[in-house]
């Protein structure tokens, strides 16, 4: 006679045994628009079903959907985005996906259920969205839309039919960054202005806008002349808010060159004299670069004033974030190799150094194989 199993807690799911002979698990699952619903799991044996029902509750605890019924995009997508990205990505890219999400992804596919979306469906939304906007914004909504569907393949789809799905082309900008004249021009140009320091951090070592203007005198070692990069201010949508810094840049420590010391020792300078100005309006916050009254001053007016210099000194604007570009051109033609450049720009890869910057590598091969024809040619001439 078989032992009668105890009744599970409550919670728990049920195991009960059809007319058919088969087992029937029944547990309460989480729904993507964030309902509860009865989902119901079969085996043969009583062990294949308690097995099922354990993979059900074991979903419930980790707050993965399992829907009753094929969910649809518009209800799957905005899950995604508040439950996967949100809790788990910077809010640039949270803020991005969202974008894409809401304009592009919603209206054109938010109708269609996740088990039934098609390449078709896909390829004649990215065609469409081609047209309305550009390749590189459909590009992009591929990515996402393939980076969702992936978070819930297991679960909800067997198949990613997005990565079946070849994204739109997208011609890459032809990046022109200051030649060492100009950079050279700029900086003559930029001494008498507050933000000369920024400048020469930005040319020197790459340092993005969002780790400028982020930067604390606490990370700053001008005795021994190192920096680390901890931090990174940014703006969304409005709110200024401080990040960990992209790629490799938080576990760096970067040698400071002799160039950015006297700047830094004079904005530490001028800092105290702003200080004891303020008075009482002061507030104390650490950063490297702040207003008149140590609030941290914003990203954007680092560019502003980049262009402006720029501008006034009757050279090419570039952006700011070319600075990055031009410090790789520099190290390059210095015999940097690739992966000292890549360590000093915090790329998290060597292939995003070497894509990046394949026209200054271009160049240095350009001229080891005139030092070599002219090698070849001397030998020539003696014989």
């Amino acid at each position: 006679m078989a032992t009668q199993r105890k009744r599970n807690p409550n919670g728990a799911g049920t195991i009960t045994q059809r007319k058919d002979g088969r087992y029937q698990a029944a547990v309460y699952v989480l729904q993507p628009d964030g309902t509860r619903a009865r989902k119901f799991a079969y085996g043969k044996t009583w062990t294949e079903c308690d097995t099922k029902r354990r993979e059900l509750l074991a979903k419930v605890d980790q707050g993965v959907p399992v829907p009753t019924r094929s969910a649809k995009l518009t209800e799957w997508l905005p899950y995604w985005l508040e439950n996967i990205v949100r809790p788990h990505r910077k809010r640039t890219t949270y803020a991005k996906y969202e974008t894409h999400v809401r304009l592009y992804l919603v209206p054109l596919l938010g109708k269609k259920r996740l088990e039934s979306l098609s390449v078709a469906d896909v390829r004649r939304a990215l065609v469409q969205l081609q047209k309305e906007t550009s390749a590189a914004t459909a590009k992009e909504s591929h990515r996402v839309l393939r980076t969702a569907v992936a978070a819930c393949r297991e679960e909800l789809v067997s198949r990613n039919v997005v990565s079946l799905v070849e994204p739109p082309k997208v011609q890459v900008r032809e990046m022109s960054p200051w030649e060492l004249d100009e950079t050279l021009d700029f900086l003559a140009a930029a001494r008498k202005d507050p933000l000369y320091p920024a400048f020469v951090l930005a040319i020197a070592l790459g340092l993005r806008r969002g780790e400028l203007v982020g930067l604390r005198w606490e990370n700053v070692d001008l005795d021994k002349r190192e920096i680390r990069v901890r931090s990174q201010r940014q703006r969304v949508r409005g709110e200024a808010y401080e990040d960990d810094p992209k790629g490799r840049r938080r576990r760096q420590t970067l040698p400071l060159p002799g160039i950015c010391v006297a700047p830094l020792r004079w904005q530490r300078m001028k800092q105290a004299a702003m200080r004891k100005a303020a008075g009482e309006k002061w507030e104390e916050t650490g950063y490297v670069f702040t207003t008149r009254t140590g609030r941290p001053i914003e990203p954007r007016n680092v560019y502003r004033s980049f262009t402006r210099v720029a501008k006034d000194a009757g050279l090419r604007v570039v952006r700011l974030h070319d600075a990055r570009h031009g410090t790789a051109t520099l190290l390059t033609a210095a015999g940097v190799p690739p992966r000292v450049v890549m360590e000093i720009l915090g790329h998290s890869q060597i292939a995003v150094t070497m894509n990046v910057y394949a026209h200054v590598v271009q160049d240095t091969q350009r001229e080891a194989i005139g030092h070599m024809d002219r090698l070849l040619r001397g030998r020539r001439v003696r014989s």
